[in-house]
């Protein structure tokens, strides 16, 4: 994977929008550029879970003017992440087009615990070194996300639908901050962390709040005297009773405050109250770091060879009983045929690499269905992968595999409309399946066994020595019955028998 002196995040958060650039020096981020636009996403999401016209409108604009500051960084230096609005939206993959193509990038929809999980990360490495475990939580438009973890690793990490956007247009709507509508959004707060409150009861010495919300209500507590430093159970406190006194949120003219926290303010605050009092912390600190800073760090380690998603499939395959020795078999002539196919396409590296990389983890745990059952293995598999929680894997690289796994075997005609022939996509699904039909034995193959894969735009020739398919009998009708299904779907699979073997 290629390494690069500038990277960039950009958070496309329920509440705002945000970009960060930084400079790579010895392994560290120096901070080149932040941007910061309040879009109120989650504001669009209609009774339907739409996502609205304005608010579709409001974040393409965003996105255009972080367009401009991207311009010219590489692909592979950019990752974008969408969480909570966007997960919830059923229009969200329309949407994304549109973003995608203003962007200029491919934007991931990342499940609540791998933002979780990224939010750790990009916290700790703001925070000094310390041997207790911490409690993270991180409240945003859309979500929040609790997570203890001891010094780089999260060990409990979960996504709650408690949200500073979602919660001030439930409970707040018409702005007005009253004393019931401000404890009907804290009990509501709480009943959601109760969920949740018994693993993490006893498993922390500190408790640290990251994002907006937790720096403006720390602004607010500080700058009006009501804590020294960070949020406190008595500076919330205290704080509620002001914000009774003013009684709208139009009129939260609070030393510290923001004027674009002003509408989403009093939901955060129900629900940073509602986790104090759930969670038992008594004062929080408050760190620079959150998704984005988490984003940019894990980028960073994938171009060290420190790729979570490598570190997930090892896991999975260990939780799910994967013969490793028939996978390792699998994922040798998967990729190999795939290396031949590519050659052929003329793609571009960074397409190359993402699809290489799918494949050796869709090969890796192909048969982890095997430990639901048998019959419809591929299936079992195939489902676990889309659903399943997988740190480091965004939605769009879960669904890939998944497709993959449930492709390896079985009839082709699903593939229809959701791959195009003679795609990388095609050529991965073919290269999985061949190597699965090859392995079928789970034994290794002769020496003399060297296929070549010739791929085009409707067909495709694999390339055989005559007499191992002599000697292999069974594995010929397999290929024969390979081809007939291929042909079924439109495309051409040839079996060409070579006499004598490839030099």
């Amino acid at each position: 994977m290629n390494e690069y002196t500038t990277l960039a995040a950009v958070d496309l958060g329920s509440n705002s929008f945000k970009l960060q650039v930084v400079r790579v020096v010895d392994d560290q981020l120096y901070s080149l550029d932040t941007l910061k636009e309040p879009v109120r996403l989650s504001a669009g999401l209609d009774n339907d879970h739409q996502l609205d016209a304005a608010s579709q409108t409001r974040a393409l604009a965003c996105l255009s003017r972080f367009n401009e500051r991207l311009r010219g960084l590489p692909q592979g230096a950019v990752r974008c992440v969408g969480t909570s609005a966007l997960r919830q939206a059923c229009n969200a993959q329309a949407f994304l087009k549109l973003a995608e193509a203003t962007l200029g990038y491919p934007i991931e929809i990342i499940a609540g615990r791998e933002e979780a999980r990224l939010v750790y990360i990009g916290v700790v490495h703001s925070l000094p070194a310390v041997t207790h475990p911490r409690l993270i939580i991180d409240i945003g438009g859309g979500s929040t996300e609790c997570v203890i973890g001891n010094g780089m690793t999260p060990d409990v990490m979960e996504s709650l639908h408690l949200g500073c956007v979602v919660y001030t247009q439930r409970f707040f709507a018409d702005g007005q901050i009253t004393r019931h509508n401000l404890l009907a959004a804290e009990i509501t707060a709480r009943t959601e962390a109760q969920t949740i409150a018994g693993a993490y009861t006893g498993k922390w010495t500190e408790a640290v709040g990251s994002s907006g919300t937790a720096r403006i209500i720390s602004d607010v507590l500080v700058q009006n005297g009501w804590a020294k430093q960070g949020i406190t159970r008595e500076g919330l406190d205290r704080l509620k009773e002001a914000m009774l006194q003013c009684g709208h949120q139009n009129r939260l003219d609070l030393a510290g405050m923001k004027a674009d926290r002003k509408p989403v303010f009093a939901g955060g605050v129900a629900i940073m109250s509602g986790l104090f009092a759930e969670f038992g912390i008594e004062q929080m600190t408050v760190a620079d770091g959150a998704l984005r800073e988490g984003v940019l760090w894990d980028l960073l380690g994938r171009f060290h060879h420190h790729d979570m998603r490598s570190a997930t499939t090892t896991q999975f395959m260990r939780r799910y009983h994967v013969d490793g020795k028939q996978a390792k078999r699998v994922v040798d002539l998967a990729l190999q045929l795939f290396s031949q196919a590519a050659n052929q396409l003329g793609v571009d590296d960074a397409d190359r690499t993402e699809c290489t990389c799918h494949l050796q983890w869709a090969a890796q745990l192909h048969e982890i269905g095997l430990s639901i059952a048998h019959s419809g293995y591929h299936k079992h598999g195939a489902y676990i992968l889309a659903n399943a929680d997988m740190p480091g894997f965004s939605q769009k690289d879960q669904s890939r595999i998944s497709m993959l796994v449930k492709m390896q075997r079985g009839g082709l005609d699903k593939l229809i409309g959701q791959v195009r022939w003679g795609s990388l996509m095609h050529a991965m699904v073919l290269s999985l399946r061949l190597a699965v039909l090859f392995y079928r034995s789970r034994s290794d193959l002769s020496q003399n066994f060297n296929p070549y894969l010739e791929f085009d735009q409707d067909s495709a020739k694999i390339r055989l020595p005559a007499t191992w398919l002599d000697a292999n009998p069974l594995t010929a009708a397999a290929l024969a019955e390979e081809d007939r299904g291929w042909k079924q779907v439109g495309v051409r699979l040839t079996i060409h028998r070579l006499v004598t073997d490839p030099a």
